[in-house]
């Protein structure tokens, strides 16, 4: 089977039109968002950066002016008052940080908060900056933690509980053995988290968008698509209803047109149908007694060859006109549509054949469709009597071929030019093998078969065989296995 690159269904269609075009929109959207956002934090976390860069460079001034005996002292002082952006510590070497590695923002604000420092004290070394998380950092050289330290030192500067933020480690040495140690959050403590566009309460606001979106989008071209479908099946239950009922003038305007329009052309064809019937009916009753006054007359003729040339050819003529009323006949056959045993059908068409004495194989499997069980029995009727006259031996095989119904008689016979394969369904043509093998023929069966299906929606096909024969193959709308 070929592959498609879209759906048969107009639903399935405009539905994933929709979906790819919603998709695209948000895939858009979201990136343009995301860009905004992270220029909009980079730069926010820059300009925070270099304000505490400016804090932190006037709190090493003041340290490094101030006496070192005062130093703990006013440290002890700013922990007790809390009157200080920083946490503030004073070392004897410098307390080894893990920082936090491999985010570009961090790292960026990191570079600016250095580049401050080492701009704003020329004369001090180089300091060392970095991210680092509060659970195992440490704020002194003997190794106590920041979480180990009491509240009020740090509920004004830090943010540990309930959820952690990252925090901005600054140590600088003042001379040999003397180190400070500063440590603050952010004034954005999470702007780590608000550089990520694609948090989750983002991402369930797009998914929410996306399926309301199709949802509504769906069922608007449901209820749009219904009545197309509507019509599709009050055309293909046209040509096989006795008394087709009118699709509903419902819906949109252009829906009512079409409706009302489908419904004024089925009338017009059944009138034309019916009249078409009368009229041959009439022609039938109309020729048959002339044709019946011309043999009585013939009767009279006193040379018996002319005499017999005249009954010929109006036994020809009788014939003729037979054969089409019995074509309109067998077309036209007035039943309701029912479900049809497929294998029971064919297995009682095999039994009886047209010549008693003929070998025909069945291969049956159980299949059932919807359809008008005496003209589908006339229909494969006509092609199992063809296929035993110029074949002798038949094979008949019921299977399925995706959701048809698939019959195929093959006989053993001369098949057909592949000149004729469609010309045979024409009316009263008849080959010369034909003609030899059955002269009482009339040359319409296969046209009749052929009606009879396309009128379940079906077809008939025609191939000679690699081996020699005609196979017949009959495509029948199939009702699937799990429906009653």
């Amino acid at each position: 089977m070929r592959w498609r690159p879209w759906p048969d269904s107009l639903l399935a269609r405009i539905v994933l039109v929709m979906v790819l075009g919603v998709i695209s929109a948000q895939l858009v959207g979201t990136f343009l968002l995301a860009r905004q956002l992270r220029d909009t934090v980079r730069t926010e976390a820059l300009s925070a950066g270099r304000y505490l860069a400016v804090n932190a460079a006037g709190s090493i001034r003041f340290f490094r002016d101030l006496p070192p005996a005062y130093r703990p002292l006013l440290i002890e002082q700013l922990r007790t008052m809390g009157g200080t952006r920083f946490f503030i510590n004073f070392n004897r070497a410098r307390v080894p940080v893990s920082s936090i590695v491999g985010n570009p923002l961090a790292d960026t604000v990191v570079e600016v908060v250095r580049d401050e420092l080492v701009r704003t004290l020329p004369t001090a070394g180089m300091p060392t900056v970095g991210f680092a998380w509060p659970q195992g950092l440490r704020v002194s050289d003997d190794g106590r933690l920041v979480t180990e330290l009491p509240e009020s030192w740090v509920e004004a500067t830090l943010l540990i509980r309930p959820r952690p933020a990252p925090i901005l480690v600054i140590q600088t040495e003042f001379e040999k053995g003397h180190w400070l140690y500063l440590a603050a959050t952010m004034p954005d403590p999470y702007f780590l988290d608000n550089a990520n566009p694609l948090t989750l309460d983002r991402v369930a606001l797009q998914l929410v968008t996306l399926l309301t979106v199709l949802l509504l989008a769906g069922w608007m071209v449901r209820s749009m698509v219904q009545p197309i479908n509507r019509l599709a099946a009050a055309a293909n239950a046209f040509s096989s209803a006795v008394a087709p009922e009118p699709i509903p003038e419902t819906g949109t305007s252009e829906l009512r047109r079409t409706a009302r329009a489908f419904n004024a052309m089925q009338a017009r064809i059944q009138g034309y149908l019916l009249d078409r019937e009368r009229l041959f009916i009439g022609i039938s009753h109309s020729l048959k007694t002339p044709i019946m006054r011309l043999k009585l007359r013939t009767e009279l003729l006193d040379e018996e060859s002319m005499r017999n040339e005249f009954h010929e050819d109006l036994d020809d003529l009788d014939v003729m006109v037979n054969s089409a009323l019995q074509s309109v006949r067998d077309t036209d056959i007035h039943e309701n549509l029912v479900v049809v045993r497929m294998d029971s059908l064919l297995a009682r068409l095999v039994e009886r054949p047209i010549h008693p004495n003929a070998a025909i194989a069945y291969q049956p499997m159980a299949i059932r469709i919807h359809g008008k069980p005496l003209a589908l029995q006339r229909a494969l009727g006509n092609l199992l009597d063809n296929a035993v006259l110029y074949g002798d031996r038949v094979q008949v095989r019921l299977s399925r071929m995706g959701t048809m119904a698939l019959v195929e008689i093959r006989d053993y016979g001369p098949g057909l030019p592949e000149a004729s394969m469609t010309a045979v369904f024409e009316p009263h043509l008849r080959l010369p093998y034909g003609q030899e093998r059955n002269r009482g023929g009339s040359g319409l069966g296969l046209g009749i078969s052929r009606n009879i299906v396309q009128a379940h929606g079906g077809e008939i096909r025609l191939h000679n065989h690699t081996e020699g024969g005609l196979v017949v193959s009959v495509l029948l709308p199939a009702m699937p296995d799990n429906e009653a």
